[in-house]
């Protein structure tokens, strides 16, 4: 008898881990995880996602520094993504820094031909193995010229997201709008907290210091990644009962 309850606690245990859904991110270095979090003073938004979600949800972050849609799918990183996908999982599909590079044939890719094909086919993709695609735009470098406005990077590839999202039906989320909103309530000056901005000696991990207007510190990831939550939850989507409630309730606009 004790044989058979403890191989029905297993079975019910198994079932259940089945039943868990599984939110996959694929894009490139300002989603990703970085090395040595702990000291390293650069974090991806996406790296800060698990302190923020419930444990309702397993979290597998397959953003990659350098990363565009054409490289993600040529080395073979989208189709190990694909493979492990199943029924009621999640797809965060976030691209455009690394597809503008137009001196590098490896990454680079038109907006509004293979750009927008690799997007379509990440789409497609996820849906046949029944999984949700939610597609992100890029944020925003902190990119203020000398009259203090904050000047966008990303020509027509936050478009043609927006595009593909919108003839495909897929849940979009703007999130180059928003970041954008938070760069201008920072201001010049004070959105260098959220980035790398470091002088020489004031960070052991960077001796030597630092200036990145595109990557982001552990603040500006952890806000970032939070404004995400708090458009999934406008949203109503499916990951909203994930979010941890006090991320939610906080003002985090300047």
């Amino acid at each position: 008898m004790n044989v058979i309850f403890c191989f029905l606690i297993l079975f019910s245990a198994a079932i259940s881990a089945q039943e868990q859904p599984t939110l996959y991110l694929i894009g490139d270095s300002t989603m990703s995880d970085k090395k040595d979090p702990e000291e390293n003073p650069e974090h991806g938004w996406g790296q800060m996602l698990p302190e923020l979600m419930t444990s309702g949800i397993s979290i597998e972050n397959h953003a990659v520094n350098g990363r565009s849609t054409r490289s993600f799918i040529a080395e073979g990183r989208w189709e190990d993504v694909k493979n492990k996908l199943e029924p009621g999982d999640y797809v965060f599909i976030q691209f455009g820094h690394n597809d503008q590079k137009v001196k590098d044939p490896t990454r680079y890719t038109n907006p509004f031909t293979q750009y927008r094909a690799n997007l379509e086919k990440f789409v497609e993709e996820t849906r046949e193995k029944g999984a949700t695609p939610i597609l992100l735009s890029s944020i925003v470098r902190r990119n203020f010229n000398e009259e203090g406005v904050l000047v966008d990077t990303h020509g027509e590839y936050p478009l043609v997201t927006r595009m593909v999202a919108k003839d495909l039906q897929v849940t979009f989320i703007d999130m180059q709008l928003f970041t954008e909103q938070l760069e201008i309530a920072y201001g010049p000056e004070d959105s260098k907290n959220l980035h790398l901005h470091l002088e020489p000696g004031e960070d052991p991990y960077e001796p030597e210091g630092v200036v990145d207007n595109t990557h982001l510190s552990k603040t500006g990831a952890t806000i970032v990644a939070s404004l995400l939550l708090q458009e999934i939850s406008k949203k109503d989507l499916g990951l909203k009962e994930f979010i941890k409630p006090e991320v939610l309730k906080k003002d985090l606009m300047k």
